[in-house]
């Protein structure tokens, strides 16, 4: 297949959680799986996330979707295109480029990863493609509920060939690599009080600045605070607005809980032996939500979640609904339901070498056969019709 690629490429770094790996992860997989990829080269897709202010993004959208639409007639009269495929978010969508590409005989896919943590119902800006790629196991029902057509693939994750081995040293002890959030600093801090040391890397972790959400500019005047309020509530519902007020009054962690496991923040190429060479690599996949009790929050599969496995972890996650169609549980992977079997399962991992190395082989084994984004091209392109 020949592939237009839209996935987050950018001009320049911006202000948005880190999005550099998906073009590295897509185009390399594209390329490994023998199918060709092409692309705008003077688009920058991260700019539209940063974008606020109505006028600003509109100004964004009519500018990109401009480049876009010309360079695939330009790349189509050279060569057909078989697929646009892209990630983009609701606010990058232009439902009337999409019909355009469409009357060209293109075929539209759009991957998207955050559905679960970002939506109750699919947006209507993602109604206008052909075929949406949904890595989530929970948020199938959603595109079923709103009648649009899917596949359930994995997050399209590469790893280098140099890197799928599974005989690796341990460098690192339990490790978790991870922005701090208020629920994974309740649920780390737990296990440090079992007297179980966790390397902990990440953003946030080093001074008190998770949230459950984006947190409010102080000093609003009274009008746009009730505006706020009153499109939260229309957005999210009266529950989720009163678990907010409630959320106030929920005592925080102290950062001296963590000061004496902090590490520092991994780089491009440390991040990879970290994982590989931790003698447990540990995965969180709760998340802050107004829609979930705090004390019950909910879950679904992350990047990571095959990222580890790829690279050759003895990887321990928070089991959700999913991970079984992934992996065989116990085997390929170790899951936890709650804060003590977390600490059953680290402590009985870090006492058998035997079973860190069988995690570690038919995880990496069952990652590299399942989950590739060649399987997951070949679901896309089977669901679509198109010859490979």
């Amino acid at each position: 297949m020949r592939i237009f690629l839209s996935c987050l490429q950018s001009q320049r770094q911006h202000p948005v959680p880190a999005y550099q790996f998906w073009e590295t992860y897509f185009k390399n997989g594209i390329e490994e799986a023998q199918h060709e990829w092409v692309e705008a080269k003077k688009v920058d897709w991260a700019e539209g996330l940063v974008y606020l202010e109505k006028e600003a993004l509109r100004e964004w959208r009519d500018r990109t979707w401009n480049l876009i639409i010309s360079s695939i007639k330009q790349h189509h009269q050279t060569k057909p295109i078989d697929l646009f495929l892209a990630y983009l978010f609701p606010k990058q969508v232009e439902p009337r480029a999409i019909q355009e590409i469409k009357a060209l005989g293109i075929p539209c896919v759009n991957f998207f990863c955050d559905n679960v943590r970002e939506f109750t119902r699919i947006p209507k800006e993602f109604y206008c493609f052909d075929l949406h790629w949904v890595p989530e196991f929970k948020a199938l029902k959603m595109y079923q509920q709103a009648g649009l057509n899917y596949i359930y693939a994995p997050m399209p994750v590469w790893i280098p060939p140099h890197q799928r081995n599974c005989n690796h040293p341990e460098n690192y002890g339990v490790s978790f690599i991870g922005s701090r959030d208020i629920q994974r600093e309740v649920l780390l801090a737990q296990v440090l009080k079992s007297d179980i040391p966790i390397e902990i890397r990440g953003a946030g972790w080093s001074k008190n600045t998770s949230t459950l959400s984006d947190s409010s500019k102080q000093h609003q005047n009274i009008l746009y605070t009730a505006i706020n309020q009153l499109k939260f509530v229309n957005n999210q519902g009266i529950t989720a607005w009163v678990r907010k007020i409630q959320a106030k009054s929920l005592p925080r962690i102290s950062d001296d809980t963590f000061s004496g496991f902090i590490k520092k923040q991994p780089n491009t190429d440390e991040y990879p032996a970290i994982i590989q060479q931790s003698t447990i690599s540990l995965g969180i996949n709760r998340y802050p939500s107004y829609q979930y009790s705090f004390f019950k929050p909910n879950t679904y599969s992350r990047m990571r979640d095959i990222e580890a496995p790829m690279m050759g972890a003895c990887y321990l996650t928070e089991w959700t609904e999913g991970l079984d169609h992934l992996y065989e549980l116990g085997e390929e992977i170790e899951t936890y339901r709650s804060c003590e079997e977390l600490i059953e399962k680290i402590r009985i991992l870090k006492a058998s070498p035997e079973k860190r190395n069988k995690l570690r082989c038919r995880g990496q084994k069952r990652a590299l056969t399942d989950h590739t984004l060649s399987t997951s091209l070949n679901k896309i392109s089977s669901s679509l019709g198109l010859n490979q």
